[in-house]
């Protein structure tokens, strides 16, 4: 690599504020707020809205929604697009 274009890559902790978790691992992002970790240093701390913990794929409570039948359900309220 060369010298001086690219970011910092250090240890970087991300926390999903609605699971109340939070894990360490290494990035380029950068950010004002620390957390101290359980290692006992100091890292800088990054909110995310979801991660692995959190998000219904992953938990298991994803929802399959019915296409179909919604496409189905459409063409009958609206009628078939017609060719011309």
């Amino acid at each position: 690599m060369r010298k001086g274009i690219h970011p910092e890559y250090r240890p970087v902790v991300f926390r999903d504020r609605a699971a109340d978790y939070a894990f360490l691992t290494r990035s380029t992002m950068t950010s004002e707020r620390t957390i101290e970790w359980e290692d006992g240093h100091t890292y800088p701390v990054i909110d995310v809205e979801i991660s692995n913990v959190s998000h219904p794929f992953y938990t298991g409570t994803a929802r399959v929604l019915d296409t179909a039948g919604r496409v189905e359900r459409f063409e009958r309220r609206y009628g078939k697009r017609g060719g011309a």
